[in-house]
Order: C-alpha cells, then sequence, then structure tokens
C-alpha cells in the first residue's frame, strides 16, 4: 500500500477477533516502523510496552472508566504510550519556545505505528480515556501514561466506514 491508501483504509477499530493473535513477525515491523518517527531533537520522549494476555486485559480495563472503550478487552495486543524526560536540547527549546514537544512527538510515533499496522493487515484505536495511575502499576512505568493504542485483527463484520472530515477550506489556508 502507498501512504495515501494507507490513510484511507486506517480507522479506529471497536470490533476485534479476541482469539485471533498478533504475529510476532507484524508486531516487530509495527515496532521497528515506531523507532524511524520523528521527533525533537531526534530524543524520542517516550517508551511503548508492549501488553499481551493478562496484562493486556488489566490495561484494557484501566480504558473502561464510565463505560467507555469496553472493546479494548477484546484486543490481543495493547500498546502504552508513556512519557519519558527530554533530551537536553529538546527540554531547553520546549522552555524557551513554550511548547510541548513530548505531546507532538507521542502523536506522531502514535500515527507512525497505526500506519504500519494498517499495512500489516491489522487494525487499530488510539485511546486517550485511561487511568494513568493503574496502568503504570501494571507495567511497571515511571511516565505519565498518555495513549493506549489497541491492536489486533478487526472483526469480519467490522467494515470500513465513510470517512467524515471537514472540508478543505476549513482546514488549509495559502499565504503567499
Amino acid at each position: 500500500m502507498n501512504f495515501t491508501e494507507i490513510a484511507q483504509a486506517r480507522q479506529s477499530c471497536r470490533r476485534y477477533h479476541p482469539d485471533r493473535a498478533v504475529e510476532q513477525e507484524k508486531l516487530d515491523a509495527i515496532l521497528s516502523t515506531a523507532r524511524l518517527a520523528p521527533s525533537a531533537c531526534n530524543g524520542q520522549p517516550y517508551h511503548i510496552t508492549v501488553c499481551r494476555g493478562e496484562a493486556a486485559k488489566a490495561v484494557a480495563k484501566a480504558t473502561q472508566g464510565m463505560g467507555m472503550n469496553k472493546f479494548a478487552t477484546d484486543a490481543p495486543v495493547l500498546l502504552v504510550v508513556s512519557e519519558m524526560p527530554y533530551v537536553a536540547t529538546a527540554a531547553l527549546g520546549a522552555k524557551v519556545k513554550k511548547n510541548d514537544y513530548r505531546s507532538i512527538d507521542i502523536g506522531i510515533v502514535a500515527a507512525y505505528v497505526t500506519a504500519e499496522a494498517t499495512d500489516q493487515g491489522l487494525s487499530t484505536c488510539i485511546l486517550g480515556w485511561l487511568d494513568d495511575e493503574v496502568i503504570r502499576g501494571i507495567c511497571g512505568l515511571e511516565g505519565a501514561v498518555r495513549l493506549v493504542i489497541t491492536l489486533g485483527y478487526a472483526a469480519d463484520d467490522d467494515t470500513l466506514r465513510p470517512k467524515k472530515r471537514k472540508a478543505p477550506e476549513e482546514l488549509f489556508k495559502t499565504v503567499e
């Protein structure tokens, strides 16, 4: 697939095959691509924890407060993206420019992960509704948990939905 095909095929999956495992070689390809994601000063201020089995079920439960994300339990793999400290140059830039580069970098790595997963024939959903403290305990993390990405094979009846997006004139402007 080329990038446009990946962008058109990728969607937030909310129905997974609970018994269909993700092959290690596909997971390895996703993680290898994540390593290539650009970040401020090439600092990669994040850590990805791969959760399977009981750990995945526990993390999924920690994303389900107030009835949210019930589908996460069926995803065989959950990727926990936690924040790590800046490298010195990015920390200086963030302070001087008052910009949180870590959040930007985490968004970029999430985009790389979800794009590569789509290319591998897998489905994903990026979850921001989560219990940081509980997930830190499950995964033994010090850094704040910023995202959880569910990963697996979509259920057979989970078909591609039409994309609903803003009109181009609402999103883009050219200034010369």
